[in-house]
């Protein structure tokens, strides 16, 4: 295994997942302009998630134009409810577009706003809670919806190892007690990936796809 190259496991993650023209539609929008996304082989990943813990309500911290909402949405009951929460206008209108066509939105609700605000708005509890928005206000988002997380839901944690200017290293050392992350970004990835270790309500691994999504289970 040492030899095989990252980047070719992650193609045979692609190749496995199934996907649908409304995926493929946004994989080419997100090559075209570079706006990030988890892609089709984290995305598969959260799909299954979702399948496993019978998904019924679900909350994502950032939604851009709603890609890892689309896969997650494939896994809730036509009565279930996803929201999705994004600060631009524009990119939550796509997300309810993309939504729409592929026959989801019936199960989702769009909120225009910070999405450390809207969630004050929820009760809970979340089968399944992705956070995916400004990486220093990660242990934020924890905060605000850790004990809304049902027991035997699933917290998804985007970007657990890189991101744009995230520092892998500081985020490692950080987590092994060896430093702290010097920039705010990092720091607020790696306090969480700490939080989510010690918290005894929680159970937590890293799955090493994409730009590394860490999943914690409340027991």
């Amino acid at each position: 295994m040492h030899d095989i190259d990252p980047e070719e496991v992650g193609r045979l993650a692609r190749a496995l997942t199934e996907t649908d023209a409304i995926i493929e539609e946004m994989d080419a929008r997100t090559a075209a302009s570079g706006f990030p996304t988890v892609g089709p082989a984290v995305g598969g990943w959260l799909r299954l998630l979702a399948r496993g813990v019978d998904a019924r309500r679900g909350f994502e911290f950032g939604s851009g134009f709603g890609y890892s909402a689309y896969w997650l949405a494939d896994a809730f009951p036509p009565d279930g409810e996803l929201v999705l929460t994004e600060v631009d206008a524009d990119e939550l209108a796509d997300a309810r577009e993309y939504l729409r066509r592929g026959g989801y939105a019936d199960r989702c609700r769009f909120e225009h706003g910070d999405a450390l605000e809207t969630v004050e708005q929820y009760d809970g509890p979340f089968d399944v809670v992705l956070i995916d928005n400004e990486k220093e206000r990660y242990p934020e988002a924890f905060a605000a919806v850790r004990e809304k997380v049902a027991p035997g839901g699933v917290v998804l944690v985007d970007n657990a190892v890189t991101a744009g200017t995230l520092d892998f290293e500081a985020i490692l050392a950080h987590v092994e007690g060896a430093g702290d992350a010097a920039d705010a970004a990092s720091r607020g990835v790696a306090e969480l990936l700490v939080t989510l270790r010690e918290a005894p309500a929680f159970e937590t691994a890293l799955l090493p796809l994409g730009e590394g999504v860490a999943v914690a289970r409340r027991r």
